[in-house]
């Protein structure tokens, strides 16, 4: 492979203008595409094998025209102080307001308040629920807006009006904190570099390969019912890859242009030995994020697709759209070493100058002496980061979990007080009864078992179709929807179903936003064994076959444990105890978003995988050309220590800039992949990893005979370049080590 790519980057070096030529026209046709794209639909949030949603797909069928899938909205009005919502005058204001509402073309209904009996019991609040055609993403703004101005009128009568449901619902926004995100990137890249062509290389092939990644995704999102979501992600992950495999390219550019290297030469042999890195990081990451798909959600597989395709395009424009760049710069790209007026630059010269170890080999000479205690401290550190894992409590958000600053989550409360906590999480049984010889008694009997049990507060009469073979039942519980107590009743009506169905053939279904979210918790739950056998087995093969050596593999997945469980327990210390909520903008705590444990472990274990190689890798190249094993150790991080660093401070400052996003799921995803990109880069890969190969000593690099013999040979570490040493132009320019 080696030889291959280093073939690869020196005809990318010497076509340059066709390499840049190819990259800016996919760029402009995903941009066009992009542009001309018809605007994104509704996502459908589908779970197949999930019992809520076989009982959304007969609803469909048996209830044709009610839009199950349509927006859906709870105006909820609240009386002054000392009045009631039945008072002549309060009346009034909510009747005109609820004619207003129903006014819309995209209306399907508006129930009346006081003909539907939805005023509380004490009379200060009343609701009114109104159901569109389309769904959320897809209402027209003519018609939020026709909803504010009905609710601002209301207000305007002395009514306290707030709105909630999914009608009012929008795009995430990410904040200007992505932006603050890459300005710190590119901080990094000019102090690493000491140069500022040098340092946009990365940040502009980064943004070339996000842009094109995320415009395909906008020109597809209508096909193929992406949500908003999934450009973000892509270009979460996409930017962060993206500037970590170019900056490792230039890199060992600069460093092969120091040893003297023409400038051909140079790139070619920077893609065949860090481009071998890149390539095997990146299957890693694609490795993690397409296995997403084996948990059987069709949103969160697309999501994993689209954000492996954008890695893809990462690898790719690293391995070619780099070197061509390099061409341009020409020398402009100064060796490493070189002097220059910046000061990573300045200080990388004069610790040369004095024959001084570079930091990275000095911290790597003090694990060396001391594993042990290195070892034990990153083990006691992270395991203590990890303590709040223990109290990790899975939920999907509901508009209780929105910050109380909006609309959505004071409708919530004033619901909850109303009419109980229950009210906002209510169930839908529904019963199919065409089976049954006798589908009213069916429909009874069920309604009867359900009244029964505990934890119920209110059983509306069974609702059947024309046909009459099918009813529905709402169930109002006396619990929150988030709580363990609504999950254990919703396991008790489906208990309850199954005798019901033995006595009179009649199938019970329970399905609804809270029945959905807790089979989702359920699905993902139990898909995450499976997922990192899957994920983690496919990447320890991968990487044996890259470092040759059992152990080294073996080594690298305990410390992704060990990082993602710590990582885990951060998230669950802010977002679930409230540990620093206000200094991140989390308004809300509650249960950590369901998906986060296993999208964590896929997208952080490939994240953790790019460290591993790109490290140990250049070690293992040392040991191969001849080095006792804690020389190799200390030579590779003499040369990768402090780019790692650069990559993970880049990678954490691009995860945590969208912690500023308007959406909890983003900025959750961001916070846990910057946190998890600290404590695995900078516990586990700088001090971990170093420690236990000082241990193992030449054990580290064992592989059996047999296996040795049976495994492809990828030469990573550029052994096969050593014969094409004089393949080199001799009338290129050639550079001096000191240049």
């Amino acid at each position: 492979m080696a030889t291959f790519l280093y073939r690869l980057g020196r005809l990318a070096f010497r076509r340059r203008h066709f390499v840049a030529l190819i990259w800016v026209a996919l760029l402009a046709v995903a941009g066009i595409g992009a542009a001309s794209a018809p605007p994104a639909g509704s996502t459908s949030f589908s779970i197949p094998g999930t019992e809520a949603q076989k009982a959304f797909d007969l609803l469909e069928q048996r209830f044709p025209g009610q839009s199950a899938d349509g927006a859906t909205a709870r105006v909820v009005f609240k009386a002054p102080d000392g009045e009631k919502m039945t008072d002549a005058g309060n009346k009034a204001a909510v009747l005109k307001a609820v004619d207003e509402l129903g006014d819309g073309s995209e209306v399907a209904s508006v129930a009346d308040p006081y003909e539907g009996k939805t005023v509380s019991k004490d009379g200060t609040i009343a609701y009114t629920s109104v159901k569109y055609d389309v769904s959320g993403m897809e209402l027209e703004e003519s018609s939020k807006d026709a909803l504010e101005d009905a609710a601002q009128q209301a207000r305007d009568a002395g009514l306290t009006v707030e709105i909630g449901g999914d009608a009012l619902q929008a795009a995430p926004e990410t904040g200007a904190t992505e932006v603050i995100g890459i300005a710190v990137a590119a901080v990094v890249l000019v102090i690493t570099f000491g140069s500022l062509v040098a340092a946009g290389l990365p940040l502009l092939t980064a943004l070339i390969g996000v842009g094109i990644g995320v415009s395909s995704i906008t020109a597809l999102a209508s096909a193929l019912e992406l949500g908003s979501t999934t450009s973000i992600l892509a270009m979460m992950i996409g930017l962060a890859v993206g500037i970590d495999y170019a900056l490792f390219i230039v890199s060992r550019y600069r460093a092969e242009l120091a040893e003297g290297r023409a400038r051909e030469e140079a790139a070619g042999r920077a893609v065949g030995t860090a481009g071998s890195a890149v390539v095997f990081a990146g299957l890693t990451v694609v490795i993690a994020l397409v296995g997403l798909s084996v948990v059987n959600i069709p949103m969160l597989t697309k999501m994993g697709i689209a954000a492996a395709a954008t890695v893809a395009i990462a690898v790719l424009i690293a391995l070619t759209m780099v070197p061509a760049l390099l061409g341009y710069a020409g020398r402009r790209v100064k060796p490493a070493g070189a002097k220059s007026r910046f000061l990573g630059g300045a200080r990388a010269e004069r610790a040369q100058q004095r024959n001084k170890p570079n930091m990275g080999t000095r911290w790597a000479r003090f694990v060396v002496r001391r594993p042990v205690a290195v070892l034990l401290l990153g083990i006691v550190g992270l395991g203590a980061a990890a303590v709040p894992a223990a109290s990790l409590e899975l939920g999907l958000g509901d508009d209780g979990s929105q910050p109380t600053s909006t609309t959505q989550r004071r409708a919530y409360d004033l619901l909850s007080e109303g009419f109980g906590p229950g009210f906002n999480g209510p169930l839908m049984v529904v019963v199919d009864a065409k089976g049954s010889d006798a589908p009213q008694a069916a429909f009874t009997d069920v309604s009867d078992e359900i009244k029964s049990l505990d934890g119920v507060v209110t059983v509306t009469p069974p609702a059947p179709n024309k046909a009459g073979d099918t009813a529905t039942i709402t169930v109002i519980p006396d619990s929150k929807p988030s709580s363990v107590a609504t999950e254990d009743l919703v396991h008790a009506i489906r208990d309850a179903g199954a005798g019901v169905r033995a006595d009179t053939g009649a199938e019970t279904l329970v399905t609804g936003s809270t029945a959905m979210n807790i089979d989702v918790s359920e699905k993902l739950n139990d898909a995450l064994i499976p997922y990192l056998v899957l994920v983690v087995g496919l990447a320890f093969l991968l990487l044996i076959v890259v470092f040759r050596s059992i152990l080294v593999p073996l080594k690298a997945a305990l410390g992704f444990l060990l990082s993602v469980l710590a990582a885990l327990g951060a998230v669950v210390a802010v977002f679930q105890w409230g540990w620093l909520s206000g200094l991140l903008g989390v308004e809300e705590t509650g249960p950590v978003m369901s998906m986060m444990p296993i999208f964590m472990v896929g997208v952080v274990f490939g994240l953790a995988m790019d460290y591993e190689v790109f490290l140990v890798t250049r070690m293992r190249e040392a040991y191969v050309h001849g080095e006792q094993p804690d020389e190799a150790v200390v030579t590779g991080f003499k040369h990768g220590a402090r780019v790692v660093t650069a990559a993970a401070v880049i990678m954490m400052a691009v995860f945590a800039g969208f912690i500023g996003s308007s959406e909890s799921m983003v900025k959750m995803i961001g916070f846990g992949l910057a946190i998890a990109v600290f404590f695995d880069a900078f516990v586990v890969r700088m001090a971990l990893v170093p420690a236990v190969l000082a241990l193992l000593g030449k054990r580290a690099w064992w592989l059996p005979k047999w296996l040795d013999r049976a495994l492809p040979n990828v030469d990573v570490e550029g052994e096969g370049l050593r014969a094409l040493a004089g393949q080199a132009d001799p009338d290129e320019d050639k550079v001096p080590a000191r240049a």
